[in-house]
Formats: structure tokens, sequence, C-alpha cells
């Protein structure tokens, strides 16, 4: 795509990227067919290419950020999915980025909106407050119908998504270190806890840190991090990414300098992109480049990681089927596809796969709160899907996904980890308890098996 930016613009770095990324789309339009936001709504301005023309015609005439132009980049899921289909390799992912820190710094939001947004990015990220927050949703449910009725759709979205049922705590918090519980140690890994999924879901964590020390792997949970910066990167609040992600990378530099860790274990989708993309959130930081690129580059999704190093054989085998869906950060984002339904099946499941699985269910961070009524036709869609393949399950790899699609579905959602936690040997995950019978005990089955030949040999 031809572009007219100035030299004097070119030499601010987030334009000259801007510039460099725009000039590498070529206008084919295969981006749309893959676009959630523009499969649901069909406006071209909701699609990647319509937004870099947007964005493009927003950077070159040094623009404040117009009504429309918010409007349509608000829409964008960042599914990432155009990525994985463009052939001429536009980083829009960054694209957009840059485009929602300028919406927020240039940009006139109505009142309403700066208000819930400044809410939400004081609130989520901070797993005290998010509590607090979630009993207060529970006393608030009543007043849902009144609040959409007067216009705020954000807060009657918000009680939609709070859980129904009471919050859990979780048995591995840090910080900490929980020693390998194998005879045989492999290694040391730290883990990232993370902020709202340890408040929603705080299994999800336990059943990590259970895999992976079952598995031979130490693990450290450091004090000081938390959040890793996503929900307020993709809100336009790039200042505020950056103080979570300091915060990280100084809570893993002391075990990465002392080489005691050999990776750093994420088990929410959305976080481990941010995570790998630290490196180039801090290309132009003298002082956090060099450790930003090395955290980049140690971060694993749990089950990149599991899938690299093995696993041994699981304590049992069911006829269970698994219906596997892939997070848009877990196979655009990271690229992530075969480590989860592989290490699913050598667990035991049937795993099946989801038609239009590169659709987005419509979490994406925030966006399910902010743009309520695109992402509830993205989940009843994504739900559609999911049954049409008959399920006893559903797993995936990101807390968002779990808590946009819970409820959603006629059969319970789990976290993969929460799987694979069960087959090699943890409990069985509450939601699918009336499934447990459906196990084979593998150390029982061979002593069957032994047990039946030994006696077909015995004579009459």
């Amino acid at each position: 795509m031809e572009t007219q930016f100035s030299l004097r613009q070119l030499d601010d770095p987030r334009l000259r990227e801007a510039e460099e990324i725009i000039r590498r789309c070529v206008h084919c339009g295969l981006c749309t067919a893959v676009c959630s936001s523009y499969v649901v709504l069909g406006d071209e301005r909701d699609s990647p290419r319509g937004r870099i023309y947007l964005i493009k015609n927003m950077f070159e005439g040094d623009a404040k950020a117009t009504a429309e132009v918010r409007t349509h980049v608000d829409r964008c899921l960042s599914c990432l999915s155009c990525m994985t289909t463009c052939p001429s390799g536009v980083d829009y992912m960054h694209l957009v980025d840059l485009a929602r820190t300028h919406v927020e710094e240039t940009g006139n939001r109505p009142l309403k909106d700066r208000v819930i947004r400044a809410v939400l990015a004081a609130v989520i990220p901070y797993p005290g407050r998010f509590r607090l927050a979630l009993i207060g949703a529970k006393l608030a449910r009543p007043f849902r119908g009144l609040f959409a009725r007067i216009g705020l759709k954000e807060l009657a979205a918000m009680l939609d998504l709070a859980p129904k049922t009471p919050l859990r705590s979780g048995a591995y918090t840090g910080p900490r270190t929980v020693p390998a519980a194998s005879r045989r140690k492999r290694g040391r890994v730290a883990m990232l806890g993370g902020c709202a999924q340890r408040v929603l879901r705080p299994q999800i964590n336990d059943a990590t840190v259970r895999l992976l020390t079952g598995q031979g792997f130490d693990v450290v949970m450091p004090k000081g991090e938390g959040c890793c910066g996503s929900l307020v990167l993709h809100m336009g609040r790039e200042a505020d990414a950056k103080t979570f992600a300091r915060a990280n990378i100084d809570a893993w530099w002391p075990l990465i300098e002392a080489k005691e860790i050999e990776a750093i274990i994420i088990n929410a989708s959305g976080c481990g992109t941010t995570v790998k993309d630290y490196g180039h959130l801090f290309a132009h930081d003298p002082d956090y480049a060099h450790k930003a690129r090395i955290v980049s580059a140690m971060a694993k999704d749990v089950t990149e990681f599991l899938h690299q190093a093995g696993v041994d054989a699981p304590v049992g085998w069911s006829d269970i089927k698994v219906a596997y869906h892939s997070a848009c950060s877990m196979q655009h984002g990271q690229r992530v596809n075969d480590a989860p339904r592989t290490l699913l099946r050598q667990a035991g499941f049937a795993v099946a796969e989801i038609p239009e699985g590169h659709i987005c269910c419509g979490s994406a961070g925030t966006y399910n709160i902010l743009q309520s009524e695109i992402a509830n036709q993205l989940k009843e869609r994504k739900a559609s899907n999911i049954m049409s393949v008959r399920p006893d399950c559903v797993a995936t790899g990101n807390i968002g996904c779990i808590t946009q699609l819970e409820g959603a579905l006629g059969v319970p959602i789990l976290h993969t980890v929460e799987l694979l936690d069960w087959a090699y040997g943890g409990p069985c995950p509450a939601e699918i308890a009336h499934l447990a019978g459906r196990t084979k005990s593998l150390q029982a089955e061979f002593s069957e098996t032994f047990s039946a030949k030994k006696r077909l040999k015995e004579p009459a």
C-alpha cells in the first residue's frame, strides 16, 4: 500500500513502525474472510483492510482520532486471524495497538466510556480489587435489567459474566517454590500466576503446578509478578501495560540471571501472547530491551513446554470426547496448535475439531464488556459450532474463553491443564465429576489382562 508520510513524521518511531507495516498490505482482501468482526457486521471498515485504510489516513494526516476511527478500531477483537491468513505478512497486531494508543491519547471519548474503561483498568488487573468487585456483582445482579434499560450496557455485561457460584481459593498462591513431586527431577521453571484467572478459576493454577511438579519440574512463583499487561494494552493504555510488564521482568530477572529456571510457564494464552511480545514492547527502552527479549524467548505456554519436554504415561484412559477450542491468542497469537491436541490425545481423550475454529468466541479481554452485542453474536456462533460435534466437554487454554462460553454450552468447559492433571493423577475437576466413571486405570487394565492370560495358561 502506498503511503504519504513526511520525513518529519518518520522521525517518530511509532509512525515509522506504522508506515513499515502499512506498506506491506497489498489490498488482497483475504483477511476479510477470516475476520470475526467483519463476518458478523459485514462492514469493510470492520475488516483489517478497512481499518488499515482508516489508520493510515489518521497517521498520515497527523490527525486526532475521529469518532469513526475510534468506533471501528474499538470493534477489533485482536483475534489475529488475519495475520495467520495474510500472504504479505502484515503485522496487524502491532499496527492496531499503535492505533489504540493514539485513540486513547487523542480521541475524545464520551464521559461514560472513559469512566468505564478507567474502572476496568483499575480493577481487573488487581486480584484483591477484582475479588471485591465480583462479590459486589452478586449484590448488583438484581439491577441488571435496569442498567441495560438506562444505557449502562457495559455494567449489564459485567453482571452477565460474573461467576454465579462462590469464588474458590487456590492451593498454590505465590510467592513460593513448589518442589518436583517426581523422583526424577528434570528442571525448574517459573510460572506466571496472573491476575483475573487466579480469582475467577484458581484451580487452573493449581492443576498447572501439580502437572508440572508431577512431571519432575520445580515451580517457582516469584514475588512481584502479576498482570501481564495485556488487558490494558488492548485498551490503548501502553504506559500502564509497560508498568505491569516491567514488574514481571524485574520479578523473573534474578532467576534468569542466576540461570535457575529454563522457562517461564504461562497458562493463559492471552497472557502468553503478550509476554512473548515484551521484546517488541520494550524495543526502544535502553534499560529493558535486552531483558525483555530474553523473557520473551523463555516464555512458553504450559502445553507447548510439556509437549517439547515430553510427558510420562497417564494413570488412566477414557472414552471421553473433548472438543478442543483453540483460543485466538493460542492459534493466531502464539501459533501453538499441535501441542495441546497431542497432549490431550496422549492422555487418553478423544479430541474433536470444532467447525469455524478460526473465528473468535467474542471474549478478547474486555471486549465482551465494551462490545457486548458483537461478543454475544460471536458467542452464540461459537457455541453452536461446538455443540455440533456432540462433545462430553470442551477444553481450551484461555480463561477469557472459559468465562465467555461458560453457561452458553450444554456441556462443561475446562482448561486443558485441568484435564491433563486429572489424567496424570490429579483430582477429577468438579465440572466433569459425572464423567469420572468413564475412565479406566491403566494399572488395573494391565493387571486384568495379565491375570486373564495367566488363567488361560493354567491347566484345567
